[in-house]
């Protein structure tokens, strides 16, 4: 079963495009990544589902459009449409993305342990909140949700392979949350 600590947000699917089951989406990465990915996967039903994308060819700018496996009609293809599009975190491309953090998009370090630089352990990773003008952290700190500026400045070092991020907290931010 995939899981969504598993996946990046790389684009969503907008419309169907013509009765034969094809799709167009929009994409946050170039569109030729998609070759060299297994699959794209989509949430539905509250389950990640792969995707296995039969051909593809741009449209317009970031819009691309999708002939996917198993997805013949305007039938199957109305079950995507405005749905999010990930892929395999170990599958992508790091320098394809627009991203923070030494290239990678910030939902790469959800599931990520913070510790501020003193080695403390500040929570989990949850989530990204994208919104506002200056990307936030949410952390999971014994159930309760703090927020973290999501910026490079003050990222010390992140470890990929145990899913750590130390980061050089300012004095009393923590405290701002509570």
């Amino acid at each position: 079963m995939i899981t969504r600590d598993e996946l990046i947000a790389i684009g969503h699917y907008n419309k169907p495009h013509g009765v034969a089951g094809e799709i167009s989406a929009t994409l946050d990465v170039e569109w030729d990544l998609l070759r060299e990915l297994s699959c794209l996967v989509s949430d539905i039903d509250g389950i990640y589902v792969p995707f296995f994308v039969n051909a593809v060819r741009p449209k317009s700018g970031d819009t691309v459009l999708l002939t996917i496996d198993g997805v013949g009609n305007e039938k199957d293809v109305a079950r995507l449409v405005n749905r999010d599009i990930y892929a395999l975190k170990r599958e992508y491309r790091q320098e394809s993305i627009d991203a923070d953090a030494d290239g990678y998009p910030l939902d790469f370090f959800i599931g990520f342990e913070l510790r501020d630089s003193d080695g403390s352990r500040v929570g989990e990773i949850t989530d990204v909140d994208e919104q506002t003008e200056n990307a936030i952290f949410i952390i999971d700190r014994d159930g309760t949700d703090l927020m973290v500026p999501a910026t490079d400045d003050l990222i010390v070092e992140f470890d990929v392979d145990n899913k750590v991020m130390v980061m050089d907290l300012p004095e009393g931010l923590l405290d701002l949350n509570g």
